[in-house]
């Protein structure tokens, strides 16, 4: 697993993890935020009036409404990146990263506009009379290369499919692995009921839902969506006016430190600017997956009679998932303190790592070694050899970097008893223990089980771990909900419809699997998905502006001649 996993975090390095893939990201959003003049702010009134339905026609083609379209796109956004993910970013990025989360949505509300009034233009119906949509529609279909004889050269095709392929690794990667992953985890820490039940129990419910198509999707997520956003809000608010005295500090720490990185303090070991930048940008992104081209699959199922208004819709997503719940889960785990205190855990073996001499982080010497350690890539002496236990304690004066933190008092078991015997290490890592043996002690914590620790620091006490155990399953599995259909979307494009069932009966068998399989693997996974979808979206987007312009002008041109008396934003 080990192996594995250090595959998937190299691989990740150069494509996802790279500046290549932030400044795409960004300089796409940023393109078209300029190249349309701000679409975002200037179209977000008339958004909430469509998303209404004030302009319906009775003859729009579709299988859902506005509204239905984007609670089931939110639902696919709405997961454990805004409750996971946010936490995973502050742990490793610092407040920072909350900022760099911020700009990615601002400037993805623009991106989401584009590639879903693009998507829905192009979009087509199955053989089932159902819609299918989405990039790899407008890929087929406008990104062809025509030769100077007249030939035409199908590149659209291929770079659609490509598409469809990526989107039914992340419909696993992101939609699947992570979310029963983070469901399980988080049942288990708060009611103690085993990850194979939680396991089961869900995928007979998430079988029951999907296997209704788009339509029962929708209905379900249209009530889901609003239940579960105004739970989490109202806890959110709650822990944030108890730790009142924080929240002024909390603001100053998201926008103090955006280009100098964190600083050392508590069991943090400091993040510097580069971290904090790219972190926060693929947070944001794997939260509101703007430029994923996720989304545009489900608007493309609403029924609308002009492309850009339903792009205008989907500019009310980023702004929802990340500057309004995202930033909420920031302020809480800020202002409660929690994301630099080191707490009681078992650790994650794929997370732990030897260091070939003892440390202290009260030293400031050896503090600055620490944080460049994991910050800079100026590595420490690993351990190499045999680690010898006695009843739990080991032998050896050595450091163990357990969730980038400074573990203190490690802790060896074997099947909850304290260990006798001898653990393999290469390189810092360890090699042959079971399953049965688990390492222990206090070290500070990432992702839901952070965000679940700072809900509990307020007069909800104990319960708030409770909202956040719920938040979290309701969240993430109606992103299950919404990622079966952007893969059986996929599955219909490269295979036709017939294929669909079998698609969604793996899908299911995957929830179950992945609800006790290790974490940080399901992470690495989902990062590598997230930019093989991304990279031919954009690429495609920036391709395609000029048409992109032109349905715009064409919209507000159309709006005008229909509802005379109407305000429009203007073009």
């Amino acid at each position: 697993m080990e192996i594995i996993n250090d595959f998937l975090i190299t691989l990740h390095n150069y494509i996802g993890g790279h500046y290549w893939f932030v400044f795409l990201l960004l300089g796409t959003g940023a393109f078209f935020t300029i190249y349309l003049r701000f679409p975002q702010i200037r179209y977000f009134r008339h958004a909430i009036r469509i998303l209404r339905g004030r302009y319906d026609k009775t003859t729009d083609k579709g299988d859902t409404s506005h509204f239905q379209a984007l609670a089931t796109a939110l639902s696919g956004t709405v997961g454990t990146g805004n409750i996971a993910g946010v936490a995973l970013a502050i742990h490793l990025g610092g407040p920072a990263a909350i900022f760099w989360m911020l700009l990615t949505a601002f400037l993805g509300m623009c991106t989401k506009f584009v590639e879903v009034t693009l998507s829905h233009k192009y979009r087509d119906f199955d053989e089932k009379g159902m819609v299918a949509g989405g990039p790899m529609y407008f890929m087929k279909k406008r990104l062809n290369i025509t030769t100077k004889k007249g030939y035409q050269i199908k590149t659209g095709y291929w770079i659609g499919g490509f598409f469809a392929v990526a989107t039914i690794l992340s419909s696993f990667g992101s939609g699947n692995l992570p979310q029963i992953n983070s469901i399980s985890n988080s049942i288990f820490a708060t009611f103690g009921i085993s990850h194979l039940l939680t396991g089961a129990v869900m995928a007979i419910l998430l079988a029951m839902i999907i296997i209704g198509g788009i339509k029962r999707i929708a209905k379900v997520t249209e009530r889901l969506v609003p239940f579960m956003a105004t739970l989490y809000f109202a806890g959110a608010i709650g822990v944030i006016l108890f730790n009142y005295q924080n929240i002024l500090p909390s603001f100053i720490s998201i926008f103090s430190d955006i280009f100098t990185g964190t600083a050392a303090t508590g069991g943090f070991l400091g993040a510097g600017f580069a971290f904090a930048f790219n972190q926060g940008v693929n947070r944001g992104l794997f939260s509101n997956e703007s430029g994923q081209g996720s989304a545009p699959i489900a608007h493309a199922a609403a029924k609308a009679h002009e492309p850009a208004s339903e792009g205008m819709v989907a500019i009310l997503e980023p702004f929802i998932d990340t500057i309004i719940i995202c930033f909420l889960t920031g302020i809480v785990l800020l202002s409660s303190g929690v994301w630099k205190e080191k707490m009681p855990n078992q650790f994650q073996k794929t997370d732990i790592e030897v260091l070939a001499t003892l440390y202290s982080e009260n030293n400031p010497s050896d503090a600055l070694n620490l944080g460049n350690h994991l910050n800079r890539g100026d590595k420490l002496p690993l351990f190499n050899g045999t680690l010898y236990v006695e009843k739990g304690e080991i032998r050896e004066n050595v450091s163990i970097i357990h969730a980038r933190s400074l573990a203190d008092d490690v802790r060896v078991l074997e099947s909850g008893q304290p260990y006798t015997g001898q653990i393999d290490v290469i390189n810092g890592k360890v090699t042959n223990t079971s399953n049965t043996i688990t390492f222990q002690g206090t070290s500070l914590i990432h992702s839901a089980p952070l965000t679940a620790t700072a809900f509990s620091k307020s007069f909800l006490g104990d319960f708030g771990k409770y909202i956040v155990s719920i938040g979290l399953l309701l969240f993430a599995f109606s992103t299950a909900i919404a990622w079966s259909y952007y893969g059986d979307r996929a599955v219909t494009y490269l295979f036709g419809a017939r294929y669909v069932m079998a698609y969604r009966i793996i899908f299911v068998a995957a929830f179950f699997f992945a609800s006790f399989t290790d974490t940080t693997i399901i992470w690495n996974v989902s990062l590598l998905t997230v930019a093989f979808m991304a990279a031919p979206n954009l690429f495609g987007l920036l391709v395609l502006h000029k048409e992109v312009k032109s349905t715009i002008r064409d919209y507000w041109s159309g709006f005008r001649q229909e509802y005379p008396n109407e305000k429009t934003p203007g073009e």
